[in-house]
């Protein structure tokens, strides 16, 4: 009788559409999501996802948080809900916001399902037991309560909706730019408060961490990407070559080897295929190639 009754349970559980996240599918969207390379210390030999990878912004130094399976320092002891309220919301298990230097802001467009899976698969991964950093910034700029009112002016919480006039392919290109891989948290300029200044989107800056200068990837022909074959993007993306011969360095060095040349090939030509649809946007500032640089 017992065996018959789990076999129901299980049976109602999978026929409900209930289940726990699927580890092998959050692997390769850690991967789409860049996880890796904010949240370890690479510098200073830190562990994966042990946190303490210093961000430098016009507000002062944040460290990435612990995000291993800790109990103590990491989200060991988080439940798929407060996972879920930290990427959709911005908000932590204890209600407070987060600042915006964690890109909950892109990231609030992702699927449940796909929230579920890379919770599972960070949780399977080896717990660290490390003390998280505390920020460098001003009184203000560290201050919760602030960041719960910059929320309510610049942010919207909401899974990404598919447009049905786009086909299938340019939807997750779309889906893969402008949430999963969170590109315009880099690409585009932000405001004096830190906002993305949506008119300019992918139109590159120099005002993200670290000061590198950030291109234009929108469809612009003089100072974007509007004049690179397909083949072109297929180099950067899979192996960092430039057009003009050169490689990618710094943070999209990083990208590259962390999360594009994991593509599959049908996200590869998604991704190309939304990029070509971006709006030609002249910017530039970010056509001038300096050092540090991205590309």
């Amino acid at each position: 009788m017992r065996t018959v009754w789990l076999a129901l349970t299980a049976w109602c559980f999978l026929s409900t559409g209930a289940k726990a996240g699927d580890v092998e599918r959050g692997h390769y969207l850690f991967d789409a999501a860049g996880c890796l390379a904010c949240h370890t210390d690479s510098k200073n030999g830190g562990l994966p996802l042990a946190g303490g990878r210093a961000l430098s912004t016009p507000f002062g130094v944040y460290y990435s948080p612990n995000i291993t399976a800790d109990r103590q320092y990491g989200i060991g002891t988080w439940t798929e809900a407060q996972f879920l309220a930290a990427l959709r919301h911005g908000r932590s298990p204890a209600g407070a916001a987060y600042f915006p230097v964690f890109p909950y802001t892109t990231f609030t467009a992702m699927s449940d399902r796909d929230i579920g899976d890379l919770y599972a698969y960070i949780l399977s991964l080896p717990a660290v037991h490390k003390p998280n950093r505390d920020h460098e910034t001003g009184l203000i700029f560290g201050n919760r309560l602030l960041a719960a009112v910059w929320q309510m002016l610049f942010f919207k919480p909401g899974p990404m909706a598919a447009d049905p006039t786009k086909s299938a392919s340019w939807n997750r290109g779309a889906y893969l730019v402008e949430a999963l891989g969170h590109c315009g948290e880099c690409h585009t300029p932000r405001g004096r408060l830190g906002n993305l200044e949506k008119g300019y989107n992918m139109a590159g800056t120099r005002q993200q961490p670290g000061g590198a200068l950030i291109p234009n990837i929108t469809s612009d022909r003089q100072t974007g990407i509007g004049k690179w074959s397909d083949d072109d993007l297929k180099d950067l993306f899979t192996i960092g070559l430039l057009p003009d011969g050169d490689f990618a360095d710094g943070g999209m060095a990083e990208v590259i080897t962390n999360t594009t040349s994991k593509w599959t090939g049908d996200d590869l030509a998604a991704v190309i295929e939304y990029l070509r649809s971006l709006p030609p946007v002249i910017n530039r500032i970010a056509a001038k190639k300096t050092s540090p640089a991205t590309w």
